[in-house]
């Protein structure tokens, strides 16, 4: 995806389509079922992940959430590439924003997890990943982008929370991580 094809945030005003972003890049994943009968979506999760872990720009998170990730291609590989799971949404570091999930469905992001008192999280929630680590802070144009989806968001689901994955799985995950602003998407921390 070029520097023109990707979408800026103004651009995030665009149109919704049986639960997919038209401002987004379309990539089917095959990891998600359909959410609980009535169910509403009223949470977003912020992740963050990179691979090979800390190394930004390759596809290697697509082919994770699309099951084509080679376990040959890097020794870290080997360990997760059975994993099946997936997010509705990847920012890259460049602001590049792709969509693997419609909204109307339930990506497998979060795992065992609860919020609230309630649990399995996937089952009322939106799944946006961020392509960083714990250890190195995210770019600009990445909260950009993620502020404007997550307003985009809000006007099509009553959105109560956004929380990172560490707050619905505490002591199981970490990410966003300590370099993630919360207020640089107009958010306090809702742990």
């Amino acid at each position: 995806m070029s520097a023109c094809d990707r979408a800026s945030p103004a651009a995030l005003s665009g149109v919704w389509d049986d639960g997919w972003f038209g401002a987004a890049q379309r990539i089917d994943s095959p990891n998600f079922d359909d959410r609980p009968e009535g169910e509403v979506v009223s949470l977003v999760v912020v992740h963050a992940i990179s691979l090979p872990p800390a190394e930004f720009g390759s596809d290697d998170i697509s082919r994770l959430f699309t099951n084509t990730l080679d376990p040959h291609a890097h020794p870290y590989f080997s360990a997760i590439s059975a994993v099946r799971v997936s997010a509705h949404f990847l920012i890259r570091r460049d602001g590049a924003l792709l969509q693997f999930v419609s909204c109307q469905q339930r990506a497998w992001h979060a795992g065992v997890s609860s919020w609230n008192g309630r649990s399995r999280c996937n089952d009322f929630s939106i799944g946006i990943e961020l392509e960083g680590c714990d250890e190195l802070p995210f770019e600009d144009t990445q909260y950009l982008q993620l502020a404007a989806l997550i307003e985009s968001l809000r006007t099509l689901y009553p959105v109560a929370a956004v929380v990172g994955h560490a707050d619905i799985a505490p002591g199981r995950k970490t990410d966003p991580g300590p370099c993630f602003d919360w207020r640089r998407v107009g958010l306090q921390h809702q742990a």
